[in-house]
């Protein structure tokens, strides 16, 4: 199986084999791609855009990373308009990882959409599973987040810090904990006065 049918496994949810060679050698470059991202740190944005190019699988306007950012393969990697990830970032992407416009994430958040198998023979010899991991518009991720294989986290939510996320989280709320639940609704009363 070439590295082309392997992507197309892994993205259908299907048991694959994560020590083949292809994969292997995925990881690989997607490690050389994020050294040379943060080895980037101050120079020129486009410099540095060209390379999360190369890296991720498409990017809007003015997505940035702090160092030292990490992700496994990277081309399972969707990215919006005005996102911007705080320093230690990791992102295991062999499920797929969309992100919406206008997200933060805090330091030391991971995105984790694969899993090894249950079953310990099978995990030894290379059996995972990936889901994806979907965020919408305008979500602040707090430090020290973890989320899960298979999570959607709806437009508006703010997430607390240290949270790991293992169901779902809608739209317009903030949560936390672990594991993380919903704490409230934000509303009209939490707007203030503030203006740019």
């Amino acid at each position: 199986m070439n590295l082309k049918e392997q992507r197309e496994k892994i993205l259908s949810g299907q048991m694959y084999n994560d020590l083949t060679n292809e994969l292997v050698k995925a990881r690989e470059d997607a490690v050389y791609l994020t050294n040379e991202y943060n080895a980037s740190y101050g120079k020129p944005t486009k410099e540095r855009e060209t390379i999360l190019k190369k890296l991720l699988k498409s990017i809007g306007e003015g997505v940035y990373f702090e160092p030292n950012f990490r992700c496994e393969f990277g081309y399972n990697i969707t990215i919006g308009n005005n996102f911007y990830a705080n320093f230690d970032c990791v992102m295991l992407d062999g499920g797929g990882i969309e992100i919406g416009d206008n997200v933060l994430l805090g330091p030391r958040v991971g995105i984790y959409t694969s899993n090894h198998a249950i079953d310990a023979w099978q995990r030894a010899h290379g059996a995972c599973y990936a889901k994806p991991v979907k965020i919408g518009n305008n979500v602040w991720i707090g430090g020290g987040v973890q989320i899960n294989q298979g999570i959607t986290i709806g437009d508006n939510t703010i997430i607390g810090s240290g949270s790991v996320i293992t169901k779902d989280i809608p739209a317009n709320v903030i949560a936390a904990g672990v594991p993380c639940k919903v704490i409230r609704k934000i509303t009209d009363v939490d707007k203030t006065n503030y203006k740019p």
